[in-house]
């Protein structure tokens, strides 16, 4: 196992990956931890939408810091482990922001269609500033 140089961590990010968002709870109960699309620009920060009325939303809100952990689950098995600063929260996500996360995963026509299916929910956009990083590729132990 090896980790990842910048230049693979952010080739790898920039994937199609679903992530697990954890962020920690002060309610006595665990962290919550939730798969999650994800944006990610290399060299630059990490955005991520949800509903405004979710508890991962106000558990971030209330942290300003989450992990995000990004994996690759077939083999070579690779992740990147991100632990990071909100640095931006909007109200709502600008419409734009959210067709482009869903496009990267459904494609342009199902992207699309998945954005409007939740025209009525609100939501919002968190940017936030990687702070530490753990990676791992697996392929050279193959």
């Amino acid at each position: 196992m090896k980790a990842f140089s910048e230049t693979e961590r952010q080739e790898f990010l920039d994937g199609k990956h679903v992530a697990v968002l954890s962020v920690a709870a002060a309610d006595g109960r665990p962290p919550a931890s939730v798969p999650i699309w994800y944006d990610y620009t290399a060299g630059g920060y990490i955005r991520i939408t949800t509903g405004a009325s979710t508890r991962k939303s106000r558990l971030i809100e209330q942290t300003g810091a989450v992990t995000l952990v990004v994996q690759r689950e077939e083999l070579p098995y690779q992740y990147v482990v991100v632990e990071g600063t909100v640095v931006e929260t909007t109200t709502p996500t600008p419409l734009d922001v959210r067709e482009a996360i869903a496009i990267r995963y459904l494609g342009e026509e199902g992207g699309r269609a998945f954005v409007r299916s939740f025209d009525e929910q609100d939501s919002v956009l968190f940017t936030i500033r990687p702070d530490r990083w753990l990676s791992a590729d697996f392929s050279g132990d193959l």
